[in-house]
């Protein structure tokens, strides 16, 4: 079969595909220009989601929307690399799940750098030592990642957008399965995985680790070690695969936040989320019915809560913040009346932020 027809076909449309995607960074360049000259923010979660919205909505295949918008977001991470450079902190080291969501986000044409703690990428946007942070918020399997939302508690830090991510891990080691005695990764990984550990290797000692990463490098250095990881990071690190697929759940999804200094628009059309902290006071907090009064102001505007959590607030015994996910934007009419209502009983009312739904 002569394919050369096919092939100068493809060769011409690609001259015109590389052609209109430099015209299209030239433009996206000039409006980082005018957005630098009016100190405008360069990541646009609410103008990305209406570029996915755009693109997939002309899509007539027979490309999938997911192989799209994945070439999409290369193009928009290209842009942002030239309108300004962007440092985007993770929990790291590398090759952590985190690490793949930041990627995920914002493509490989950012920079980005690896934090060990949730309260050191809170602090290094804080400080301006990063433009967007990254972080876990909740598992589908295990639930909310506790310490990077008690971080919201002391922070003016901003959601931005959220995405999610779906999560499948590894056993990696040096050693075949019958003579590994200690399992290391993130309390999270071990938690999703603990039905698998159980029947493979029940004796075997699990072993808290500050990422799923460092579990591996830990593998690659001790005897009958073995982390719980990314298959990702099996291949960075160069430690070998015992197993794949070894997290209890199939569809196990992580859902992760991005935080900055600026909060996001409105996009509209119902497509906007709102978080918000509450704290209800020692005293109204011991009433009965202390928690429907809370979210009498939401339901009375037609306001649907979408998630809604307690958490100790550390200042005294049994005194608790309540992190509400709710649908809208911050600027709705309705969701501004209901918190001007709420701010009348209550000692706290935070907004952490609106973003897209869509991640």
């Amino acid at each position: 079969m002569d394919l050369t027809p096919f092939r100068e076909k493809i060769d011409a449309l690609d001259q015109q595909i590389v052609e209109l995607l430099n015209q299209r960074l030239a433009v996206a360049a000039e409006i980082g220009k005018a957005k630098r000259g009016s100190g405008g923010q360069i990541y646009v979660a609410e103008r990305e989601d209406a570029v996915f919205r755009k693109v997939t909505g002309l899509n007539q295949g027979p490309i999938k929307d997911d192989a799209l918008r994945a070439i999409y977001r290369e193009i928009m991470s290209a842009a942002i690399a030239l309108e300004q450079p962007l440092l985007i902190a993770y929990l790291g080291p590398e090759a952590t799940n985190s690490h793949q969501a930041a990627l995920k986000k914002f493509g490989a044409s950012v920079n980005y750098h690896a934090f060990s703690t949730f309260a050191d990428i809170f602090t290094a946007v804080e400080k301006g030592e990063a433009d967007y942070g990254i972080i876990p918020i909740e598992n589908s399997t295990e639930g909310s990642v506790r310490d990077a939302l008690d971080q919201f508690v002391g922070s003016d830090l901003k959601i931005v957008a959220q995405l999610y991510l779906e999560i499948s891990y590894t056993l990696i080691s040096k050693s075949p399965l019958e003579k590994i005695t200690k399992v290391y990764s993130k309390d999270q990984a071990l938690a999703q995985c603990r039905m698998w550990l159980q029947r493979h290797l029940p004796h075997a000692q699990l072993i808290d680790t500050a990422s799923t990463a460092r579990s591996v490098q830990i593998a690659r250095d001790e005897e009958g070690a073995a982390g719980v990881a990314p298959e990702i990071a099996a291949t960075h690190y160069g430690v070998p695969v015992v197993a794949k697929g070894i997290q209890d759940k199939a569809n196990n999804t992580t859902r992760f936040f991005v935080i900055g200094k600026k909060p996001s628009g409105p996009v509209g059309n119902g497509r906007d989320m709102t978080s918000l902290l509450i704290s209800l006071g020692d005293e109204d907090a011991a009433n009965s019915g202390a928690l429907l009064k809370m979210l009498k102001p939401l339901a009375d505007r037609g306001i649907n809560l979408s998630k809604i959590e307690s958490r100790p607030s550390k200042r005294r015994a049994w005194d608790y913040y309540f992190f509400l996910d709710v649908a809208g934007h911050h600027d709705d009419p309705a969701m501004r009346e209901a918190i001007t209502e709420l701010k009348q009983f209550c000692t706290m009312v935070k907004w952490l932020g609106s973003y897209p739904v869509a991640g």
